[in-house]
């Protein structure tokens, strides 16, 4: 039994350290992927443990499919163009300026749509507005990778991590404000100044304002229809807390459908433009936790966080902190379902659950596959002939989302 435990975490620590430094550059999923076999075929984890495992993403899998479906049928639509074209205008020939209003978009996105959307709708067009702007690309989009994570707290809407993480018991809205409206102003606000810091030297000077805006074509307008439909379609399903799966899948094969039809296009050949292979590594993520699961290592977070609840102040600055970077170590997603496990086994009073909330949602920003939206925005800019190393974002991710975890914290500890 210790042995198998050993090999457990150990193929589990590989798979995880394979996801986040991609060895020979092969893709993400491979390495879950190949972890979550190599368990089954050592006789690890049973099949019917591991399928339903990945059963239990399947409202995560709807939606990502959906919103990668409004991503690729905005951008073949050249929505994305259009948006470009109005940002770099109304920048007003200011780099500065173009930098903030990509940040305050992203806040919107990400509000609105989730993190996930930011990291696949957004990026692209931002990369499009710095090439029209004749702009260095990589401050806006770093601009779009770190406010999908700071402002994903600001909505239970706003990352899928919520509602994992409050086990599709959320508090009501207003309740919710009362916890994280503050702490998401501190994270953002914090965030936004430690970017446009540490990237000071690539916003000085001027970038172009006079960018050719071509029409938006009919199929472009229906697309932004279609986005705005889901925000409000996301909205009205937190508020009666439903899962968001399916409403955003159904709505992205609706707009990617009708979008097709009007512009007479095969969806077929739109839908190969989809990154799909985020939809196996999340499945091999979840299998990779159940495993973990059933090693005990839970049981032992949960007894941790029971006993944090003696002291709730300091048991939730500890759990909120160590969460944030244990994040990093193994991405959110699992992170983030294992302390609802054991948030679910402990019951820990709601401040410890709140920190836990802000850690995962928050604590991403530091490493480049610290969240599945970074993973979707390191795609995304990949396909548009950018890169972005480990090394390279954790010496922006360790300046901007160290202060802004201790100042969304700490104001959340602070309203008590």
């Amino acid at each position: 039994m210790i042995l198998a435990t050993g090999v457990t975490w150990g193929i589990c620590a590989a798979a995880t350290a394979g996801v986040i430094a991609r060895p020979f550059r092969w893709p993400e999923a491979l390495w879950a992927v190949a972890g979550a076999v190599l368990l089954l075929v050592l006789g690890l984890m049973p099949v019917s443990a591991a399928l339903t495992a990945i059963g239990k993403g399947t409202d995560v899998y709807l939606f990502l499919i959906g919103m990668m479906l409004l991503s690729e049928t905005a951008r073949e639509e050249g929505l994305f163009d259009w948006v470009a074209a109005t940002a770099a205008n109304h920048a007003g020939g200011s780099t500065r300026r173009l930098f903030a209003l990509v940040y305050a978009t992203g806040i919107v996105t990400t509000t609105f749509l989730s993190n996930d959307a930011t990291a696949v709708v957004l990026t692209p067009a931002v990369y499009a507005a710095a090439r029209k702007a004749k702009a260095d690309p990589l401050p806006l989009l770093f601009a779009c990778a770190l406010i999908a994570n700071a402002a994903s707290f600001v909505l239970p809407i706003s990352n899928p991590a919520n509602l994992v993480l409050y086990g599709g018991k959320m508090p009501p809205l207003g309740a919710w404000f009362g916890s994280f409206a503050l702490p998401s102003v501190a994270a953002i606000g914090v965030t936004f100044l430690a970017l446009r810091w540490v990237e000071r030297a690539r916003l000085t000077g001027t970038c172009a304002c006079d960018v050719t805006r071509a029409p938006l074509s009919t199929g472009g307008k229906a697309a932004f229809a279609g986005i705005v439909a889901t925000a409000v379609l996301l909205i009205v399903m937190s508020a009666y807390d439903q899962p968001l799966g399916l409403p955003t899948c159904i709505a992205g094969l609706v707009t990617t459908l009708g979008v097709c039809a009007m512009a007479r296009r095969s969806p077929v050949t739109l839908a190969r433009g989809v990154s799909w292979s985020v939809l196996p590594l999340v499945a091999g993520l979840f299998v990779l936790v159940e495993a973990l699961d059933r090693t005990g290592v839970i049981r032992h977070v949960a007894d941790a966080l029971a006993r944090a609840a003696a002291e709730p102040v300091q048991g939730a600055a500890a759990a909120g902190t160590i969460l944030a970077f244990a994040s990093n170590l193994m991405n959110n997603l699992p992170a983030g379902l294992v302390a609802s496990t054991a948030v679910a086994q402990a019951q820990p009073p709601r401040l410890i659950v709140d920190a836990l909330l802000i850690g995962v949602d928050l604590g991403p920003n530091l490493s480049i596959t610290g969240s599945l939206a970074t993973i979707l925005w390191l795609q995304a800019i990949r396909r548009e002939g950018e890169d972005v190393g480990f090394w390279r974002f954790l010496k922006v991710g360790s300046v901007t989302m160290i202060p802004a975890l201790a100042a969304a914290l700490g104001t959340r500890l602070l309203l008590g």
